[in-house]
């Protein structure tokens, strides 16, 4: 998103917009059901948020399966997940893992986690066309961008992936291809856009993004153009930010040096930023909300909340058990012995 803040949205005079939420964190392990399906543990740290079915291997109507989520939604059991944030030592090249803070306007008791959007059509004028929005099929899976990344042409044209350098939390500066290149005030914000049309067919595909197509080209929370032939099934554009508290790693970053932050998979520029989504949504709460109009980032009228002390208690089992916090000599899954 260009720089924006709450009280920017307010003044748009009439919006289409979707879900709005928070997911407290629900567990932060080696674990990719949808790269690494059954591969205990992955090959990197992930920060997962979301319903409790969560493992190793997911298929079928994970909506059902799941009895919690940590998602402010109660009726959303879905699953989302990104790579994990470190910092990389100067000195010494040891790691420590940068915690999640709550992004801006959440829900009270949201711990950490992601915000998370289902968007229908944003900030549209009485020109737009407006397409019909079906909910996702359950089984559904999807990934935007990769870790092997590392051409920057490639990252520019990515539209949707994106780094803020937080003055605050709602003043997000400009939005950055790469990680920033000094200390940031209030964090480092990282936001994905999934695309939002669909090949109408298939819940998944070998690259586990070939049966979605985007259409962005103006960037995040923009109207796109029409879905094409070989995808003509619009969906809503699922949107993940999290804020990384990098402000206790910043006395630690000398003046004038090169940034510190990698990825968990040893990704040392923002280039591989990417995303993992699992859709679990119960029965037809998805599609309900997407059927409201005028819906400005609430539950749109028809979805339930609950309470975040409720959430919080949603939890998961530790699969692979291994320290990935505190000061690490190799980043889990990436040192000599892997």
């Amino acid at each position: 998103m260009k720089s924006s803040c709450v009280a920017t949205l307010a003044l748009v005079a009439r919006v289409q917009a979707g879900l709005r939420f928070g997911c407290s964190s629900l567990t932060t392990q080696r674990l990719d059901p949808v790269v690494e399906p059954g591969r205990t543990p992955s090959s990197h740290v992930h920060h997962i948020v979301g319903g409790n079915a969560f493992n190793a291997t997911m298929e079928g109507d994970v909506g059902e399966r799941a009895t919690c989520t940590t998602c402010e939604m109660s009726e959303d059991f879905s699953n989302y997940w990104t790579a994990v944030l470190y910092f990389k030592h100067p000195t010494n090249g040891s790691y420590h893992r940068v915690p999640v803070v709550n992004n801006a306007a959440l829900a009270p008791g949201t711990t950490g986690g992601i915000t998370v959007y289902y968007t229908q059509f944003d900030f549209w004028d009485d020109n737009t066309e407006k397409q019909p929005i079906k909910a996702f099929p359950p089984g559904f899976r999807m990934t935007v961008g990769s870790p092997t990344t590392t051409d920057p042409d490639v990252a520019k044209s990515n539209v949707g992936l994106r780094y803020n350098c937080l003055q605050t939390l709602l003043d997000r500066g400009r939005e950055l291809v790469d990680f920033p290149d000094k200390p940031c005030p209030a964090g480092i914000f990282a936001v994905q856009h999934f695309p939002a049309c669909w090949d109408g067919k298939n819940i998944d595909s070998p690259d586990h993004q070939s049966h979605m197509f985007n259409t962005m080209d103006r960037g995040g929370f923009m109207n796109a153009p029409p879905c094409p032939e070989s995808h003509p099934v619009r969906v809503p554009q699922v949107t993940y930010e999290t804020v990384w508290d990098t402000t206790k790693f910043n006395d630690m970053w000398p003046e004038g040096a090169p940034n510190p932050f990698v990825w968990s998979f040893e990704g040392t520029s923002g280039y591989g930023t990417h995303a993992d989504y699992m859709f679990g949504w119960k029965g037809d709460s998805l599609q309900r909300a997407m059927d409201t109009e005028d819906c400005f980032y609430d539950g749109c009228g028809s979805i339930t909340k609950q309470a975040m002390s409720v959430a919080n208690e949603c939890t998961v089992e530790d699969f692979v058990g291994e320290e990935t916090d505190g000061w690490l000599e190799y980043l889990p899954g990436q040192g000599p012995a892997n």
